[in-house]
């Protein structure tokens, strides 16, 4: 298995935390398993390709995705393999495959209680889309063996017995998530921060709307998540945007760690008290656009 990291997981985000991954972009895109003329699209398309065992194969075509998977490589150091996860047909299998390929980073969906033994010494993105896991979060979040957080709307509202993830337009003309799915998306964001791992945010599924999509990833950004993944090549560039800070919040940022190295204690910019937490914000808005 290649020891594979990226430059990014050495930076520091707010000065002075360090993470053991990171993305190395902000758009996450999904390539099904089973689908290998899409891999290369993926990657070009994308900051990063999940290779998808678990949604992108059918149960009974594993073997032949498996071969996909081989028989056409990727940058391991920008490719995410998401395998079955615990208690399905195909997990010990796909654990085997994982740790034989040349992707060492592994998304396992379904994770309940804790995670499973078989994935000892994987570098893990775990899934917080079961109740279970939710309730678990921190033992899962702090776990050696786990580099990321990545939450599933969908499959934690079909888990709690619900028909919808968002409200419907009678309820909210935005279609805000529904108040299970806003604590989990908050719990994997506060306890990933917690853990000094990366966040990564759930898919936005209506693929057609960009400017959800793009309004979604803004806030994932101001709440602090790494990442945003994608369902469809049409969400990469709103959530590229979303992440991208604009000329104007760069320039603020540039003038309030400049000012905040010559200065003690808080300090006043252009009208505004700035203190430690501000400057923090400004560092890791920097790192964001790559300046430090």
């Amino acid at each position: 298995m290649t020891a594979s990291t990226t430059a990014s997981a050495s930076r520091a985000l707010d000065g002075s935390q360090t993470f053991p991954w990171l993305p190395t972009g902000p758009a996450l895109l999904f390539a099904p398993a089973d689908r290998p003329e899409r891999f290369a699209k993926a990657a070009e398309r994308s900051d990063m390709v999940i290779i998808d065992l678990e949604d992108g194969a059918a149960v009974d075509g594993h073997a032949q995705a498996r071969e996909n998977i081989v028989n056409n490589p990727l940058d391991p150091a920008k490719t995410i393999l998401r395998i079955t996860g615990p208690g399905t047909p195909t997990f010990a299998e796909d654990v085997a495959f994982a740790r034989e390929c040349d992707y060492d980073i592994i998304m396992v969906p379904k994770i309940r209680e804790s995670i499973p033994e078989e994935l000892k010494g994987l570098k893990i993105i775990a899934m917080v889309e079961t109740p279970q896991a939710v309730i678990n979060i921190q033992s899962i979040a702090t776990h050696p063996d786990v580099v990321g957080l990545f939450w599933g709307a969908e499959d934690l509202t079909a888990e709690l017995g619900g028909v919808s993830s968002r409200q419907s337009v009678d309820e909210n003309p935005r279609r805000d998530y529904r108040d299970p799915q806003r604590i989990t998306r908050a719990m994997v964001q506060i306890h990933a921060a917690a853990a000094g791992i990366a966040a990564i945010d759930a898919i936005h599924a209506d693929f057609r709307d960009e400017r959800g999509q793009y309004l979604e990833a803004l806030d994932a950004v101001g709440c602090g998540f790494m990442a945003t993944a994608c369902i469809h090549p049409a969400m990469v560039s709103p959530v590229r945007k979303a992440y991208k800070p604009s000329a104007e919040t760069l320039a603020r940022a540039r003038a309030i760690v400049e000012r905040a190295g010559s200065s003690v204690g808080a300090f006043q910019l252009d009208g505004e008290m700035i203190d430690a937490p501000i400057v923090k914000q400004a560092v890791a808005t920097l790192t964001r656009a790559g300046e430090l």
